[in-house]
């Protein structure tokens, strides 16, 4: 079985229908590859993995980073962070509850960020026979190919300090407090908010008012205003792509090339769990 691609129509985000429970050539996984590339976001429908399958598709991209909150670990499988609303018989959630709450990119508090994230959706919250918890991705290449021409030459060599508990301001956030070892473990880190891709030499925007602090080089009022202007920028409408949920759904996004957020629209009895690896990328430039 060959894959097939059917694109979404937006800036981003594509289906790919393939059973990842079968064999992966390397023929195909280097197509598929290509329709990541092409298309940032891809997923595929109706996916039967087991722990050990969702770990072997995700090692063919690189490297598994294990997060640094080791509470949210799957036991057994530290490469898959349980993502859930769900909690156990304590009252304690079973995963990590606020994932994606505001626009970032995964890790992009290490000094070599992630190159891509694939999640697995092992149970999606409904409402009246509609799901709930949409995530929402936007292009940051189409984002910064639409820059004026007097913006892109007054971002070249510009870095932005990414701070990791940042997000924890989240209002009424569940996330547990960081520790001094986590806190120790991602210090600021600065990154070229105009970032050239790796694999393909494309140009995008790595920058987020999620994370962000500053700007090196710059005042601080000034470099804070250059990062909400430029984020309120990469998530406009036009640059988005929305993905409604089902079970069985794997989806996979290039951390270099997007930002995402998660709606979060349903609450307990409504159930949500998540598993997510996190596939190793290089340092920025």
């Amino acid at each position: 079985m060959k894959p097939s691609v059917t694109k979404s129509g937006d800036a981003c985000g594509a289906e790919i229908k393939f059973d990842l429970s079968s064999e992966l050539d390397e023929c195909t996984f280097a197509e598929i590859e290509q329709a990541f590339h092409d298309n940032i976001v891809i997923y595929f429908r109706d996916q039967r993995l087991s722990n050990e399958r969702h770990i072997e598709f995700s090692r063919r991209f690189g490297e598994l980073e294990i997060h640094v909150i080791k509470k949210y670990l799957l036991p057994n499988h530290p490469e898959i962070l349980v993502i859930s609303n769900i909690k156990d018989e304590n009252g304690e959630n079973i995963g990590l509850a606020d994932a994606g709450l505001t626009w970032h990119t995964d890790v992009s508090y290490l000094k070599k960020p992630s190159r891509c994230s694939l999640l697995y959706a092992k149970d999606v919250p409904y409402r009246d026979g509609k799901p709930l918890g949409d995530t929402l991705f936007t292009n940051t290449i189409a984002a910064y190919e639409a820059l004026p021409e007097i913006m892109k030459r007054r971002l070249v060599g510009l870095r932005a300090i990414h701070r990791y508990s940042e997000r924890k301001r989240v209002a009424n956030s569940p996330r547990p407090k960081l520790t001094k070892t986590q806190l120790d473990q991602t210090p600021d880190v600065a990154h070229p908010i105009v970032r050239t891709h790796a694999w393909t030499g494309r140009k995008s925007l790595y920058v987020t008012a999620g994370e962000c602090i500053g700007v090196e080089n710059l005042p601080h009022d000034e470099g804070l205003a250059l990062i909400e202007e430029l984020h309120a920028h990469c998530v406009k409408p036009e640059f988005q792509y929305r993905h409604k949920w089902q079970v069985g759904d794997l989806l996979m996004w290039d951390n270099a090339t997007s930002m995402h957020i998660a709606t979060r629209d349903y609450e307990l009895p409504e159930r949500r769990l998540m598993y997510r690896t996190t596939v190793a990328g290089g340092v920025p430039f």
